[in-house]
């Protein structure tokens, strides 16, 4: 393959929610992560489908929620997405945030260490796994950029998306399709946990990969993760990729166009991996100062906007 067509990096994360505009008050008003785009899922036009990111939605920092109307609450376990990671510039940014959490009443832990990294883990209100990490010896793929009129300072500031933790009973074979798939390459391991790395490397380029045989079937629904995205060049690679899949008899979605990229989405064991284009991006039908502020709708929806706007609950997002 050729180097221009290998993953990139850490694209998006995409989970669901039960509330999805207090999900909207937890990512701005607490995390000062910006909401780029308020829009809907354009599979199910009933369901919300909210992106928050760095300042101008930079790839590689974006964090998306659906709200489906009748999902009930997810359950843990292991074969599931268990924990997502944000960037924050530096060890003296967990300070900041555990006090941050603390104010605001959401339930962490202390600051503690996972593969050599100072981290600090915390959950929403639908119990969705997070933990923020510290860049502050970290080199790779590039963070964002904080959002600027946010409520956090920016030398503190949410800036980028980190390691991806994947819990899954078929530990072996799971990092063999890692690795000898989609060019992840194993640089720690400890006990029964990998850390993998793609592209540039770094926080914003790494997956942690637990097994666990012993816990239950873990649930889709309010409080988990739907699927994880992987940033790939252009709409070129996708097509490699497509070829690679079905080379391989790995069922795939073939290209769909999701207007802010261009994605093709692949199901490995029990985890929906989509592989994602940088461009062309969430400037390009709002501007920089109102991004997240109204409804936005890809062009083929545009037809439905009436409907649409009649059959979901409206909530204000327009910054003051």
């Amino acid at each position: 393959m050729r180097t221009q067509d290998q993953l990139l990096g850490v694209h998006h994360v995409t989970a669901m929610t039960s509330d999805v505009e207090r999900n909207y008050h937890f990512f701005t008003d607490i995390l000062g992560m910006r909401l780029v785009k308020k829009t809907v899922n354009q599979d199910d036009i009933y369901t919300y489908h909210t992106y928050f990111a760095d300042d101008i939605g930079t790839p590689g920092t974006t964090m998306t929620f659906f709200d489906f109307p009748q999902t009930s609450r997810g359950s843990k376990g292991t074969n599931a997405i268990t924990r997502t990671s944000f960037r924050v510039p530096s060890d003296a940014a967990l300070d900041y945030y555990a006090q941050r959490l603390d104010t605001f009443s959401v339930k962490h832990e202390a600051v503690t260490t996972v593969f050599g990294t100072k981290v600090l883990r915390f959950w929403d209100f639908d119990q969705q796994a997070y933990q923020l990490i510290s860049d502050e010896e970290n080199h790779g793929v590039a963070a964002g950029t904080p959002w600027k009129k946010g409520p956090v300072p920016l030398e503190f500031a949410i800036y980028g998306l980190g390691p991806v933790e994947i819990t899954v009973s078929y530990f072996a074979d799971f990092k063999g399709l890692l690795e000898n798939v989609f060019g992840f390459q194993t640089i720690a391991q400890e006990a029964n946990q990998a850390l993998l790395s793609v592209g540039e490397g770094g926080n914003g380029g790494q997956i942690v990969l637990i097994e666990d045989t012993t816990s239950p079937q873990a649930q889709q629904g309010d409080g988990e993760v739907h699927h994880v995205a992987f940033r790939l060049a252009d709409r070129a690679s996708l097509a490699v990729w497509q070829e690679v899949f079905d080379n391989l008899g790995l069922s795939n979605s073939g290209y769909v166009d999701r207007y802010y990229f261009e994605s093709l989405y692949v199901r490995v064991g029990h985890i929906l991996f989509e592989l994602a284009t940088d461009e062309p991006g969430f400037m390009g039908d709002e501007p920089y100062e109102t991004l997240g502020e109204k409804l936005s709708l890809a062009p083929f929806l545009e037809n439905k906007r009436d409907y649409i706007e009649g059959v979901i609950t409206p909530f204000n997002t327009v910054r003051q």
